[in-house]
């Protein structure tokens, strides 16, 4: 079988990647040039554990190209992904362009039968919508090819990206035809070799399993950070409270933990695109605009204990503060959404310097903001001098520092825990004044 995707982001490089890993023929297409170029090589533009192995295992096989060209590779394929990006628009919709532009393409040079599978993130009624623009080309051509359209979103966690698409929980197609389902099953068997995860729907239900697992994941992050900032007004432990309401069954334990907020490409924008659209039916999604308020406030939670701890904001200017923690999670370079870019312009704006360290987002700052901040060659030299430091993202190597090594290099005590991932007991013996979200 042959396949071909668009788009060479999180996506759509590790679709393609894993499923040539499962001798499926796959080209990867980009309109980046530069980027393209960089595949061809060998050099992956994103940071994901394991999938650059893949990618060069693959391409040497001969399983794994890249080209600029969809309609070189159009003729020989059996499905087409869009996995462009879908931006959000100034009023919080998905941006459809990149999309409708793959499906124009696809209008102006489909000459046999293919499925088109929209594997982006996109409102309802985005498959008809590339049925339609594909058609109007096709119509322009004084062409008929049949195809059949399919949505097939991804549930994929940045940093554990390839081990969720080779052995998904869920794989979700909504499709409108048996030859679709037929074809799709196929293109997913050697996935489901252990067990059938295969789920089959409408379209329209297929799109909106993806924005409703993301909104019920992010209302639960926001749920528990909003319990925390009540449990440090009575005094109570978030992390007991997690732990109590977590062992419910009907609850369970994921995504329970408080921290500073949440961010990166999916949670965000999804949600400003669930309330859009229901908004654009003429509904109120109160959940949902509560969900983001909280999310949108606790990315400021660090930064305001920091101004309570020093009095004032104007007491801040000429603090130096250290930033341990730049990625919005740990295990990929995304910045998107961080809540750290938001603590570094509060941090700036009052007029401390800032001192950042990170695993492997560090060129990604770079990129993003420039020279605003001062980069640290370890977590150590981070807080050599610092005034203050700030826990942002929960990486391995950050959750048993040597309290030693920071108690000789930081010229104040005290630390700002945004992952409740420090052991603030020992913190405290050591001298630290140390605080933590909701407790």
């Amino acid at each position: 079988m042959r396949i071909a995707v668009v788009g060479t982001g999180y996506v759509g490089l590790v679709t393609g990647t894993c499923f040539s890993e499962m001798g499926v023929h796959v080209t990867c297409v980009d309109v980046d040039q530069s980027k393209i170029d960089a595949l061809n090589k060998g050099v992956i533009p994103i940071y994901e554990p394991g999938l650059e192995t893949l990618v060069k295992k693959n391409m040497k096989s001969g399983r794994l190209s890249f080209t600029t060209r969809l309609e070189d590779v159009l003729d020989g394929v059996n499905v087409v992904f869009i996995a462009v990006g879908t931006p959000p628009d100034e009023d919080g919709s998905a941006d459809l362009k990149y999309v409708l532009e793959v499906a124009r393409t696809i209008g102006r040079h489909l000459k046999h039968y293919v499925v088109v599978a929209t594997k982006s993130t996109v409102p309802v009624g985005t498959a008809y919508k590339v049925k339609n623009t594909i058609n109007e080309e096709l119509q322009r051509r004084g062409v008929e090819v049949e195809f059949d359209m399919a949505s097939n979103p991804e549930f994929l966690k940045e940093g554990n990206a390839v081990k969720d698409f080779m052995s998904p929980d869920r794989v979700v197609v909504g499709v409108e035809s048996e030859r679709a389902r037929k074809l799709m099953a196929r293109l997913y068997k050697p996935f489901m070799i252990v067990s059938d995860r295969l789920i089959f729907t409408d379209i329209p239900s297929a799109e909106m399993i993806k924005y409703a697992a993301n909104s019920m994941l992010a209302t639960r992050i926001s749920f528990m950070n909003d319990i925390a900032n009540l449990c440090e007004l009575v005094g109570a432990d978030v992390n007991m409270v997690r732990k109590g309401i977590g062992s419910d069954t009907r609850i369970g334990k994921k995504f329970l933990y408080a921290g500073c907020g949440y961010g990166g490409s999916c949670f965000p924008k999804d949600v400003k695109a669930l309330i859009k659209t229901a908004a654009d039916y003429g509904y109120d999604m109160r959940v949902l605009q509560a969900v983001e308020d909280v999310n949108g406030d606790q990315k400021r939670v660090l930064y305001n204990k920091l101004v309570k701890y020093y009095g004032s904001e104007q007491a801040l200017k000429g603090k130096n503060i250290a930033m341990w923690g730049l990625a919005f999670k740990p295990e990929t370079d995304d910045m998107r959404e961080a809540p750290s870019l938001v603590l570094i312009d509060l941090l700036l704006n009052a007029g401390a310097m800032v001192k950042v360290y990170d695993p492997v987002a560090m060129d990604e700052c770079r990129r993003r903001i420039g020279d605003r901040v001062s980069y640290a060659t370890d977590m150590y030299d981070a807080a050599r001098g610092a005034d203050a430091l700030m826990l942002v993202t929960e990486w391995k190597e950050l959750r048993m520092p040597n309290v030693e090594a920071l108690r000789q290099g930081m010229k104040g005590n005290l630390i700002l825990d945004g992952r409740n991932i420090l052991d603030g007991d020992e913190l405290q013996l050591a001298g630290f004044e140390y605080h933590c979200i909701g407790k």
